[in-house]
């Protein structure tokens, strides 16, 4: 297939009319329009307006989309365990498919082409098996919850960990690689030291196996982990192997010096959730000091509860606003930074080489918005506009692995209107209030 338009190839390339061309999951070559039309004659060609890479959703929770809208205007400790908490254990396997399903059609209309999921306790099959159908590129992981859970969430460590395994055996590298494994432990307030450290254990057991957890999102939760720990949540993780290069740390909002050195040291990858850190009233991230230090951070959503929309252009725009007022500096985060991290840095997070840029040899995840709209006009910066104007409505094209898994608008890999309808039918019967 040969795809022409505005090619924003990566945060530094912008070529004006050019085009796109690929073949089985790879893409073959980036150009000139007509040069590229001249060589490649043969291919299908599709007319987008704007070309980009695929987006990053470098920390969400699919299964907690039937829980949109349940728990406003609340504290995160009490939105976890008023609200979420109770919602996810009151999922059957068939409500637990049909949330994963509405969270990667969201994800796929919205134009994000590769996801970091936190699942939950039970029936993570069901959401292995629609990334799979649905067409997705996932790091998707269990959750392991041993203490302070609430029933029907709380596991005993030898088996959620054993469980864990099945998991690993059973999905890791499926879909020609394109689904992956992560041992998830949800955070150190709800993991013994034995979860934490087999957590450890058990991604080293396998190749390419990596982990993911929160940490540090709100300071209730640090007074919780040094109380019984005695240190502060990233020396604590630390010391249980919960950091270095294949660990992704959801937030990270509040951390001193001493372990911002140790993220930096250790490779440890962050995630930057501006909408979720605004709306539970966490804080603000210290980004560029991550950024000063060369942590990689990459940019996610976290779960509709907590954002209501997993669109990856309103947390581009939200990650470079909250920096700019919180720091007083207009030119703190810019677009070409925000744009990293919602492209290549979340892939790196995920562990997917050759992820996140338009370029030759780079997988076909490739999406295409419209920008013939009254808010793109005038369009005199593409790379402003996808990362301050831009909505995921406007996304028309959506391809994965070089499979189109949405054109015009339309997704082709799934019913999106039944999808909805058992998503409605599943919400009301959910538990969703204390």
């Amino acid at each position: 297939m040969l795809l022409s338009g505005t090619v924003v190839a990566d945060a530094d390339t912008v070529i004006a009319d050019g085009a796109v061309v690929v073949a089985d999951d790879e893409i073959v070559a980036v150009g000139d329009r007509s040069t590229c039309l001249e060589e490649y004659p043969e291919h299908e060609h599709h007319a987008c307006d704007v070309l980009a890479p695929g987006t990053v959703g470098g920390h969400v929770h699919s299964v907690q989309s039937l829980g949109r809208g349940i728990a406003d205007d609340t504290e995160l400790l009490e939105w976890l365990s008023e609200y979420v908490l109770p919602m996810e254990a009151s999922l059957s396997a068939d409500g637990m498919r049909v949330a994963a399903e509405l969270g990667y059609l969201e994800l796929i209309e919205s134009g994000t082409t590769t996801c970091i999921d936190h699942l939950s306790v039970a029936h993570a099959d069901e959401a292995f098996e629609a990334a799979r159908e649905l067409g997705i590129r996932g790091r998707l992981g269990k959750v392991l919850m041993d203490k302070e859970s609430p029933p029907g969430l709380l596991e005993d460590t030898d088996e959620a960990l054993a469980e864990s395994e099945r998991l690993i055996q059973k999905y890791h590298g499926a879909a020609d690689g394109r689904i992956r494994y992560a041992v998830t432990p949800r955070f150190a307030v709800s993991c013994t030291e034995e979860c934490l450290r087999g957590s450890r254990e058990l991604a080293d057991a396998y190749d390419g196996v990596t982990i993911h957890t929160h940490a540090s999102e709100n300071r209730g939760e640090i007074a919780a982990v040094e109380e019984e720990t005695g240190q502060r949540n990233i020396h604590w993780l630390d010391e249980v192997g919960l950091t270095g290069e294949d660990v992704v740390l959801a937030h990270c909002v509040w951390t001193d010096e001493d372990e911002r050195e140790v993220l930096a040291e250790t490779g440890t990858n962050v995630t930057y959730c501006p909408s979720s850190n605004m709306k539970l009233a966490s804080g603000v991230a210290p980004v560029l000091d991550y950024l000063d230090r060369g942590i990689n951070v990459a940019l996610g959503n976290d779960g509709p509860p907590c954002n209501n929309t997993l669109d990856p252009f309103t947390e581009m725009r939200q990650a470079s606003l909250l920096q700019k007022v919180d720091q007083l500096d207009s030119e703190a985060l810019p677009a070409d930074t925000v744009f990293e991290m919602a492209t290549v840095n979340g892939a790196q997070a995920a562990g997917f080489e050759r992820v996140g840029k338009l370029r030759e040899g780079w997988k076909a995840d490739i999406i295409g918005l419209e920008t013939d709209i009254t808010r793109a006009t005038p369009l005199h910066d593409v790379l402003s506009h996808l990362t301050f104007a831009a909505h995921g409505d406007d996304v028309q094209f959506t391809m994965v692995d070089g499979e189109v898994l949405m054109r015009e608008g339309e997704v082709l890999v799934a019913d999106a209107a039944d999808i909805r309808a058992r998503a409605r039918e599943f919400a009301a019967e959910l538990h969703v209030a204390p």
